[in-house]
């Protein structure tokens, strides 16, 4: 053909042998990520035969990333976002620390400089989006607190990372490296000079998307909505994902991933938000596959042969050590230990961010070929084993709490929140309602519940939102439900009904066990996502069940205030 096709072969390529390694995967019990990457090996400059392109691939895979964190932010809201905020901010910034510290160890060992060191252990200690959220949606724990939480930590870690791509340039020279690689011109700017006018256009961006952003593009959706054609919402969506977070780059310096984030939560002010969310699912799964294409051609697997042991040594990092900090992180703040192990099991990877770091530090002078390599190992390799990390989180739940009696301490030893308060009026802890997660749906509810006068019990694994409750005067109990002692505290034994307005089948199934066990004429309704998951629940008897988004809240309200109503007579005024 006359025209250049480079872009049409890499994307043919690219998804039909993503399709072929992804089907052998899942076929050999493996998860369908590790074919993709494969896949990208395959195509890759690192092996014989047909070479795609790398450089479009990479453009490609940045697309995915923009629409998976838009998708995420339409899900996510402001509040969502500041209620983690007390362990999001400071559990990523000393957890980025301890894996750069790890790093800087290890490099000082194989007699790089400081500079190189810093460099490397910084792409160690951040995760990549991307994987984080694959493995958080593929669970159904996305909208979870653990979900939250680890979305508002991955949020601090790329903030971190924007001002360290920033400030590495002007700090070249210091830390023993050069400037003349540097894509753009940093001037005669002081060190402080930079940072103030980094944090300025952060600060700048942010105020302009959640005061302008916040009514505008709402608005802009609706509007596009009216004309009742489907074609234009698509692309405004798409358009307004891909150009917010392209704008954000060039204007404001703000990574794609964080600027299409942000954008997501604006239009997450809109109704038409989970319409939206929908329409760019199909996008979202085409381009993510590109982005673990991409990972994969750009790994050269001779890297196993030539440096095993360093290879080790780095996945070790990635693995263990940023496991082990997030773990005892999140403890520390006296949250489950399924939160500090689901966290920390998000964690336990590097990509993007990592891939951006060493190519500036390669140019720059502060990073070696070989450390370049290494991290592109270590992502490869700790990106195929996550899934494998989630596996083990159940089992490593379990063996711990048998176990470790210092972890059984930190998870809940005094803690002020993990009972119930001696003023709790106790003829409201007979008969209630013990409602399971006060998010969007369980707020809406405990509401309704509240305007009935019926009386309930929360019981909510973030922290801060139960002392609000509290300081409300509604009962709640932080931690776990999928733990007795838990719902022991929420007088489980004297309740009416369990209701779990949280989108985790799994736990949901351990917690009408053991409520069963406790109270078993107990009645339960239960909030799921998918069709399959709500087959299962229905299969195994786990009472009403409630499917979707659209109005679900108010469904599982009325449904809890009619059973009350019929069953012990406190609901007034029917």
């Amino acid at each position: 053909m006359p025209h250049s096709i480079t872009l049409i072969t890499t994307i043919a390529a690219a998804l039909g042998m993503a399709l072929i390694m992804g089907f052998i995967a899942v076929r050999l019990k493996l998860p369908a990520l590790v074919g993709y990457l494969i896949a990208g090996i395959i195509i890759g400059p690192a092996t014989p035969g047909f070479v795609a392109d790398v450089d479009l691939a990479g453009q490609l895979a940045e697309i995915g990333v923009m629409l998976l964190m838009f998708g995420v932010g339409l899900h996510f809201s402001l509040g969502d976002l500041l209620a983690v905020r007390k362990i999001a901010l400071p559990g990523a910034i000393l957890q980025v620390a301890v894996a750069t510290a790890l790093g800087m160890a290890v490099a000082a060992m194989w007699g790089w400089s400081l500079g190189e060191g810093l460099v490397f252990g910084l792409a160690l200690s951040v995760a990549s989006t991307v994987v984080l959220l694959r493995a958080l949606e593929s669970r159904g724990v996305l909208e979870s607190v653990n979900g939250r939480i680890a979305v508002g930590w991955l949020v601090v870690e790329d903030l971190v990372m924007v001002l360290v791509l920033v400030l590495l340039p002007p700090l070249a020279g210091w830390l023993g490296g050069n400037a003349a690689g540097v894509p753009y011109e940093p001037g005669d700017r002081s060190l402080l000079t930079t940072l103030a006018i980094t944090l300025g256009e952060v600060t700048a961006f942010l105020v302009l998307m959640l005061v302008v952003g916040r009514r505008l593009f709402p608005w802009l959706l609706w509007q596009v909505a009216r004309t009742g054609s489907r074609e234009l919402f698509t692309l405004c969506v798409i358009a307004a994902a891909v150009g917010i977070a392209y704008g954000s780059a060039e204007l404001f310096g703000v990574s794609f991933a964080l600027g299409a984030f942000f954008a997501g939560m604006v239009m997450r002010e809109s109704a038409l938000s989970h319409r939206a969310a929908d329409e760019s699912l199909p996008l979202r799964d085409a381009f993510s596959v590109l982005f673990f294409v991409s990972v994969g051609m750009l790994f050269d697997p001779a890297m196993l042969m030539s440096e095993p042991l360093r290879v080790l040594v780095v996945v070790a990092i990635i693995i263990v050590g940023k496991t082990v900090a997030a773990f005892f992180l999140v403890l520390a703040f006296r949250y489950p230990l399924n939160t500090a192990l689901t966290v920390s099991a998000s964690l336990a990877q590097i990509g993007e961010f990592s891939f951006i770091l060493a190519a500036l530090g390669v140019s720059l002078g502060l990073l070696p070929p070989e450390g370049q390599s290494l991290i592109l190992a270590g992502a490869l390799i700790s990106i195929a084993l996550n899934p494998l990390v989630f596996q083990a989180v159940e089992p490593a739940q379990a063996w711990i709490r048998l176990r470790s009696k210092l972890a059984r301490t930190l998870e809940r030893s005094d803690d002020p929140l993990a009972e119930l308060p001696m003023t709790v009026d106790q003829d409201g802890l007979t008969g209630q309602v013990v409602l399971v997660g006060y998010g969007r749906v369980g707020r809406r509810i405990g509401e309704m519940l509240t305007a009935r006068k019926v009386p309930f019990v929360v019981a909510e694994q973030n922290r801060e939102l139960v002392q609000q409750l509290r300081s409300s005067g509604i009962p709640a109990v932080s931690g776990d439900a999928s733990e007795p002692a838990v719902l022991i505290q929420a007088h489980i034994a004297r309740a009416f009904m369990l209701v779990i307005a949280t989108p985790d089948t799994f736990h949901a199934r351990k917690m009408i066990e053991i409520a069963r066990m406790l109270n078993p004429r107990i009645d339960t309704v239960v909030r799921t996502h998918s069709v399959e998951e709500a087959a299962l629940l229905e299969k195994e008897d786990a009472g009403k069940v409630f499917m979707g988004e659209h109005e679900l809240a108010l469904a599982m309200a009325r449904h809890v205030l009619e059973k009350v109503a019929s069953g012990t007579g406190k609901a007034a005024d029917q």
